[in-house]
């Protein structure tokens, strides 16, 4: 039986989609700040050299974290589709197999991080007074992986079925033992990069397990037993299906951004150093954004399950006007109160204005991503995810790499540098609106429109 406050296919969208959003916002942005406490931690406590080992491992733990982000849409989709339709074997079936295959995603991830780290870092150049601390960090906090990998699982199966608050709950006091943790080691151990490296590790298999408790607890369908633990093939191929291009775009991300950064450090150390400090404002408005894009996938999932494609377009509609709304609000808030926030970063003048330019441009232009990730989004809640990846990677990776090497290539400024972002944003909206439109077009025709 569906609670009230789980299905999301009835009652106002404006409502349900801004409740059920609040949650994920607010676990977004605790993440994006228990994670900066790492660094926060070694550069107050330990020294440049630790701060440094430790922010040049930023873009290989994203890649990894990004990719099992991806995975949990996917498990979140699925859920949702089949706990909109009722159809209780479905969600249980797929809860569990979803679990098989996030472990088993986590656990390689791990195996790889043990035998690549010194390989990737000596490729990205890592300097060498902090590859030794860079390769110490990323041992111990791939240990943690598995447990990234069964929260983010839990995490997609509970928003699947309307509840966003267990998993803030749970994030909450994870991250503050991490904190605490990271206090501990490093200032009373003297543990340095290992201890910020144990606190995170030690941190996510608490989260995982404290979901995986509740859903032990969890009511039937999603209920999580260990005697109806088994591997359906056709459960996990569509997880994949939905999961794996998602993991994957993610992961190129990464890699495009890499090459981005080249060209920031083609500039003065000033100017890198204010761009690094600006950049930090990426991960809070992204990340608030994002809680909308996961409703719309969950919303669309629910109710393309139940066939009221009515309700689909329109969580759509409300997803990208909350979206574009919360990019427009927090972009023109950090450009009026930008001295303010790079402040917390930066004490040097030059550093601060090399910044301000940053976020001048971008606060403009974050609310025009809504329109490219909202479509990506909503296209994976009607079951489709490997074309709007394909898109996606053309219009703001590839697309990214190749305006380096000309459009900045020839002017080689900072403006050239940062319209790249709001360009790519806007082709690939384009790109995506037209995919996503026909693919609903296609849904309607199959699943009809609901009395």
């Amino acid at each position: 039986m569906i609670l009230e406050s789980q299905d999301l296919t009835r009652g106002s969208l404006w409502k349900k989609i801004l409740y059920f959003s609040i949650p994920l916002m607010l676990s977004n942005i605790l993440q994006v700040l228990f994670n900066m406490s790492d660094i926060a931690v070694v550069g107050q406590f330990a020294g440049a050299d630790a701060l440094g080992a430790v922010g040049s491992t930023t873009t290989l733990v994203a890649l990894f974290t990004g990719f099992l982000i991806g995975l949990g849409s996917g498990v979140n989709v699925i859920v949702a589709r089949f706990f909109g339709a009722g159809d209780g074997r479905d969600v249980e079936e797929t809860v569990h197999t979803a679990l098989i295959v996030s472990v088993i995603t986590g656990v390689v991830i791990l195996a790889l991080g043990q035998l690549l780290t010194w390989p990737i870092l000596r490729l990205l150049q890592t300097k060498d007074e902090l590859i030794d601390g860079a390769a110490l960090y990323l041992r111990i906090y791939f240990l943690g992986m598995p447990a990234m990998a069964v929260y983010n699982y839990g995490n997609a199966v509970f928003s699947a079925v309307g509840d966003t608050k267990k998993p803030l709950a749970f994030l909450s006091l994870s991250g503050v033992v991490n904190v605490a943790l990271n206090l501990f080691f490093v200032i009373v151990c003297h543990l340095s990069v290992a201890g910020v490296a144990i606190a995170s590790a030690v941190s996510q298999w608490l989260s995982a397990l404290l979901i995986l408790a509740a859903l032990v607890r969890a009511p039937d369908p999603y209920c999580l037993r260990r005697d109806r633990l088994c591997f359906q093939k056709s459960k996990a191929r569509l997880v994949l299906k939905l999961g794996l291009p998602a993991g994957v775009q993610n992961a190129i991300f990464q890699i495009a951004n890499l090459f981005i950064q080249f060209g920031v450090n083609s500039f003065s150390a000033t100017v890198v150093s204010g761009n690094s400090a600006a950049a930090n404002a990426d991960a809070l408005v992204y990340d608030v954004m994002a809680a909308f894009y996961t409703a719309c996938g969950s919303f669309i999932g629910q109710n393309l399950g139940a066939g009221h494609m009515d309700r689909v377009k329109k969580a759509y509609q409300v997803s990208l006007v909350y979206s574009f709304g919360a990019g427009a609000v927090l972009g023109l808030t950090l450009v009026v109160f930008g001295r303010q926030f790079l402040s917390l970063f930066a004490r040097d003048a030059a550093v601060i204005d090399a910044g301000m330019y940053r976020l001048t441009i971008m606060g403009c232009s974050y609310a025009v991503s809504a329109f490219m990730d909202c479509s990506i989004a909503a296209s994976r809640g009607l079951g489709m995810s490997l074309v709007p990846t394909v898109i996606v990677v053309l219009g703001s990776c590839v697309f990214r790499i190749i305006w380096i090497f000309t459009v900045f290539a020839f002017f080689g400024t900072m403006t050239s540098l940062y319209l790249l972002y709001i360009c790519s944003w806007t082709i690939t909206a384009a790109a995506e609106i037209v995919y996503f439109r026909r693919v609903y077009r296609r849904s309607v025709a199959q699943y009809g429109m609901a009395a």
